[in-house]
């Protein structure tokens, strides 16, 4: 059974402090999940306020549609939240 993972890392330009970041990633983070029933969190930079990374996990019997699935998150996330800057992404499907 195919696993999907993605990686992507953000800059925050406009987070002052670990408050204003955790304002910004916790109400995306709970979006992405209710939205397309995902694992994910926040699992690097977690003390750094002007970058974040997280990761997303899917499960599914078709890697092809794994593959759409997390290419359609991403531009989910660059259309709904235009100010976070992508800095790095990763998609890696496993077998």
């Amino acid at each position: 059974m195919p696993i999907g993972i993605m990686e992507i890392e953000f800059y925050l330009p406009a987070c002052s402090s670990l408050k204003a970041k955790r304002h910004v990633l916790k109400p995306m983070l709970a979006r992405l999940h209710k939205e397309f029933n995902i694992s994910i969190a926040e699992y690097d930079h977690l003390d750094v306020w002007k970058s974040s990374t997280i990761m997303i996990a899917m499960v599914s019997n078709d890697s092809k549609y794994l593959q759409r699935h997390l290419l359609k998150i991403q531009e989910f996330i660059k259309g709904h939240w235009p100010d976070l800057q992508i800095t790095k992404d990763n998609i890696e499907i496993i077998v």
